[in-house]
């Protein structure tokens, strides 16, 4: 139980952990992430590579970026999106691996 209490993470780390997971529901967001794993993109192009409008894919990069998992960067007049740093690739590899890992079991 001592081992179990030491590892247990505080109620202010685990409602972020909680909110980032919730936002890793929902597949428009993980298909936003996936395309971003190529580098960064526009809204536009993200738009066009996902067959949405530009509007719903700035809300859904709103989300993502309020979270720390994509960053921004203006050029003139354009805003490009790319994931915020290896651990959002690397935790979205992970979940690919375990589904992945999960079907061969099957």
């Amino acid at each position: 139980m001592r081992d179990a209490r030491q590892a247990l993470i505080d109620v202010d780390r685990a409602g972020r952990l909680a909110q980032i997971f919730a936002a890793l529901a929902d597949p428009t967001r993980l298909r936003i992430i996936s395309a971003l794993e190529a580098g960064e993109l526009c809204v536009c192009d993200l738009a066009a590579v996902l067959d949405m409008t530009q509007s719903a894919v700035s809300h859904q990069l709103r989300l993502l970026r309020a979270l720390g998992l994509v960053r921004n960067r203006k050029d003139g007049r354009v805003v490009y999106y790319a994931l915020d740093d290896e651990h959002i690739r690397d935790l979205f590899q992970r979940g690919l691996e375990h589904i992945t890992h999960g079907q061969s079991r099957d």
